[in-house]
């Protein structure tokens, strides 16, 4: 399956597309490491602003043909295994508890948010990063956050699969 990553630096897009993560991953730390090769020859005062602007982003695959059925199973999936401890248990105790009672808008917002990065949610859940407008007036947000606060000061423990 080939999946595109675009990246971005200053204002330049350069899309990379892989079949595997570690080819990828080897593209993107040359590209990187080239950025940085070129940046020092010239101003080295602009270097860390460069390298700090440097984003991966990849675009969401696209599902059309896959039932709510599927979409629950890979929407739990997704959220117990999201590589930070912090944000697995955010996102698969929420999931457990709610998942099977969301409608077809809230699966898909849900599935929207599992599209941004694990610190990026983290934070905006946690109230640490100014909340984007789009997820501000967004019930399903206003749930997580409200999970994320965990008044009820119960132990969470990340759910089987």
């Amino acid at each position: 399956m080939f999946r595109q990553i675009v990246c971005r630096q200053n204002g330049s897009i350069i899309k990379l597309l892989n079949s595997s993560f570690s080819s990828m991953f080897a593209r993107y730390q040359y590209l990187a490491s080239n950025n940085t090769n070129n940046t020092n020859n010239t101003n080295n005062t602009n270097n860390n602003k460069e390298n700090s602007n440097f984003q991966i982003s990849q675009s969401p695959i696209s599902r059309s043909n896959e039932t709510i059925d599927q979409k629950r199973s890979r929407l739990i999936y997704q959220s117990r295994k999201r590589g930070i401890l912090e944000t697995d248990l955010l996102l698969s105790t929420f999931a457990k508890k709610y998942l099977f009672e969301f409608t077809e808008q809230e699966l898909q917002d849900y599935d929207e948010l599992l599209n941004l990065s694990d610190w990026d949610i983290f934070y905006f859940v946690t109230e640490k990063k100014p909340i984007p407008k789009h997820w501000l007036d967004n019930g399903l947000f206003k749930k997580l956050q409200q999970h994320t606060k965990n008044e009820g000061k119960v132990i969470l423990r990340i759910p089987d699969l």
